[in-house]
């Protein structure tokens, strides 16, 4: 229902779902011993894949991981725990580029960009790719430090000592990491976030989640931060699926607030 295209699987037992560009979400009974430990009881995310571009990223993330807990090398993968309790892996891309999934422009006060044109309708959404995700953590500075010091992220902005929105690069969109600091609040996935190509398409996708009986855990609304249109939907996987579009684009002359 929520749009991913299932595939034929390359792991015995599992489940595989992919996203247009080729981001693959693996499904395993909770009970599976190949499981990493979770970081909260119930169905949960167990792994975290993330890629790189080239060998030479590898080579410098086992340097910076070696010592970490959890860590393994292998000739293709990086792995460790990072201080939140989750599995994290680097590995060579396996994502693509979906050029034809570009939309028209949307016609605002004194900016026209579709002229006899209709805005598209969605039955259902298809998301492009994996855009975010999203954690309760409950030592957010050591958390946040790990993925600045270690593995290079970029901080966008910050609620302070409340959450941490960091990027993968300096250019790019405005988050691929949210860490959230909540009184009380153990380790834990909030949520994992798809892009779509526009506003219609994240209306329509919830749209289509409400009528085949998924509740919905937030929205359709826009974040203050970030700019993005959103609409999630709660998960039986554990936390939450998000529908999002519109997510501000940094660089390096970006300063967080």
């Amino acid at each position: 229902d929520f749009g991913l295209s299932k595939q034929t699987t390359d792991i015995e037992d599992t489940e595989l779902f992919q996203t247009q560009n080729g981001s693959k979400i693996y499904l395993f009974d909770i009970a599976d011993s190949r499981l990493p430990a979770a970081i909260e009881n119930g169905s949960t995310l167990r792994e975290v894949t993330w890629g790189v571009d080239n060998d030479q990223d590898l080579i410098q993330f086992a340097e910076n991981l070696k010592d970490v807990e959890g860590f393994v090398q292998s000739a293709t993968q990086v792995q460790c725990r990072d201080p939140n309790g989750m599995t994290i892996v680097f590995q060579h891309s396996i994502t693509k580029d979906v050029p034809e999934q570009k939309t028209e422009g949307i016609n605002q006060y004194g900016n026209i960009q579709r002229v006899n044109a209709a805005s598209p309708v969605y039955e259902k959404g298809e998301p492009i790719a994996i855009g975010h995700v999203v954690f309760f953590t409950p030592d957010l500075a050591a958390t946040e430090n790990f993925y600045k010091e270690k593995l290079g992220f970029h901080l966008s902005d910050a609620y302070l000592n409340r959450g941490a929105f960091l990027r993968c690069r300096a250019e790019g969109f405005h988050h691929d990491l949210f860490l959230l600091s909540i009184p009380n609040k153990p380790a834990g996935l909030n949520h994992v976030a798809f892009v779509v190509r526009d506003i219609h398409e994240v209306i329509g996708g919830g749209l289509n989640m409400n009528r085949s009986d998924w509740s919905t855990f937030i929205g359709p609304g826009r974040h203050p931060i970030s700019s993005a249109y959103f609409w999630y939907v709660n998960s039986p996987l554990g936390g939450a699926f998000e529908y999002y579009t519109n997510d501000d684009y940094l660089t390096e002359e970006w300063q967080p607030r």
